[in-house]
């Protein structure tokens, strides 16, 4: 990560905890009351082939099971979404904890997502190549394939199917973006990929 995008992300994320932290504050009284504790959801995602960290997340299932949780999310766990968790989930409002992660160094703003750790044993040059940028929260991943892959693994019945599918399909697609992201990276595509994924949100709803 260049020194520029490091103070970018830290200036954005220092304004955006100012400017959202009654809103933070209010989702957090309303998850208590509405779901009890725990609030958040951390998860172990990948920053290198080989550093993982805690990815912050507002709790949006019904059920924390170490085991039900592991992999990605597919129809096989849409029954444990609760209501409010498919609300957040659908706005991605259950991210905000990760400008937590912005100004720990774990997150960029604009990157690949950050992997499970399985995914990135599982294809070493794969990830290889796409962790040398920083992950991120959004990025040019997301924004192509975030409705796409919604749909497609809400299809899976089981966590092995969706595991099979999202291998197969989701880890070599996304791969290719990533990797077209890290060359053309710059401070205007960044904000131009920021701006695709708060109107994406906004047609969400």
């Amino acid at each position: 990560m260049t020194w520029r995008k490091r103070l970018f992300d830290l200036f954005f994320a220092s304004l955006l905890v100012v400017i959202l932290g009654p809103v933070i504050l209010c989702l957090m009284w309303v998850i208590w009351r509405k779901q009890g504790r725990p609030l958040f959801y951390v998860a172990e995602r990948m920053k290198t082939p080989t550093q993982s960290f805690g990815l912050w997340k507002f709790r949006t299932m019904s059920v924390i099971d170490t085991d039900k949780d592991k992999g990605v999310s597919g129809g096989d766990k849409a029954d444990r979404i609760t209501p409010l968790g498919a609300k957040l989930r659908a706005r991605r409002l259950d991210e905000f904890p990760q400008l937590w992660n912005i100004l720990r160094g774990d997150l960029s703003f604009v990157g690949p997502r950050p992997p499970l750790r399985e995914y990135v044993e599982r294809f070493p040059e794969t990830y290889a190549a796409v962790l040398q940028s920083r992950p991120g929260v959004t990025g040019l991943a997301s924004v192509v394939m975030h409705g796409h892959e919604d749909k497609l693994l809400a299809r899976c019945k089981t966590s092995e199917e969706t595991d099979a599918l999202y291998a197969r399909i989701c880890v070599p697609r996304k791969a290719r973006l990533d990797m077209i992201y890290q060359r053309d990276q710059s401070t205007c595509y960044d904000f131009s990929i920021v701006f695709q994924t708060i109107a994406f949100v906004f047609r969400r709803r």
